[in-house]
């Protein structure tokens, strides 16, 4: 029997590729694993609204949703933890000065500070949002992420006041002036932990796959931390392994270097 006992997958750039395919070794891999009764969890940046359709075309049915604040087990809430009031106001301060735009998560929606602008439209049109609204200060308590949407090279500067969190670039050709916001005791890594203490494994039967910086905890948080070949360069210290890319076979061929798959 393996000594793997679950393995966690990013979604952009590692699952879909950049015309939001799936590579059929991909498919593959996961029903190989799946076989093996080796769990397996989408782990993203994305909203758990957005993303289960995904789940059910791949028989996946646990997540880690925006970056970590929020875990479920086939069901089951195992770990959540929604921003700081007063974190939320900072970034919407900054945003409003330096006409930025914001994603604003919560468990239900996707809401906006103005969703006719250009770059807003294509990001929704981009990640497939379709649960969105307008933003309103009583939702304040329930934010469970934020991404900023901006043109600027360095758009995250503005916000590095606000002490606890980074950035992380989200890792999609045409939003790379986009960012994440990740909190220090609030991302992947701590949702990954959560849950494999709650299986009762250990760090070394995990397993994951990132491609963004926003999955460097998570790859420094498991037994076999796998970057994508095609993912940020800056990624690949943090990972134990470098795989091939999300265009060529880059899951498959890392669970086979394993001997996980075949």
């Amino acid at each position: 029997m393996t000594k793997y006992r679950v393995v966690f997958l990013d979604i952009d750039g590692t699952i879909l590729r950049p015309d939001d395919s799936i590579e059929d070794t991909t498919k593959k891999a996961i029903r190989q694993l799946k076989d093996q009764d080796i769990e397996v969890i989408l782990a993203t940046g994305r909203p758990l609204h957005e993303i289960t359709d995904l789940g059910e075309e791949l028989n996946i049915h646990s997540y880690i949703a925006y970056n970590g604040a929020y875990a479920i087990y086939k069901g089951r809430e195992i770990f959540k933890e929604n921003m700081q009031i007063e974190d939320v106001n900072s970034f919407l301060h900054i945003a409003e000065t330096h006409k930025h735009d914001l994603v604003i998560y919560t468990h239900n929606k996707n809401y906006f500070l103005d969703q006719e602008t250009k770059r807003v439209k294509d990001f929704q049109k981009a990640f497939h949002l379709r649960k969105n609204d307008q933003y309103h200060q009583s939702i304040q308590k329930d934010v469970l992420g934020i991404t900023i949407i901006t043109s600027d090279e360095e758009g995250d500067i503005p916000y590095q006041s606000i002490e606890g969190i980074h950035y992380a670039k989200v890792n999609v050709p045409g939003f790379t002036t986009c960012y994440d916001v990740i909190r220090d005791h609030v991302n992947k890594g701590v949702a990954v932990k959560a849950v494999i203490e709650h299986l009762g494994f250990q760090t070394e039967q995990a397993i994951a796959f990132g491609d963004g910086m926003n999955d460097k905890e998570m790859l420094s948080n498991v037994g076999e931390g796998f970057a994508m070949g095609s993912g940020n360069p800056e990624l690949f210290s943090y990972a134990k392994h470098v795989t091939t890319g999300v265009d060529d076979s880059g899951i498959f061929n890392g669970l086979k270097s394993l001997g996980l798959v075949k």
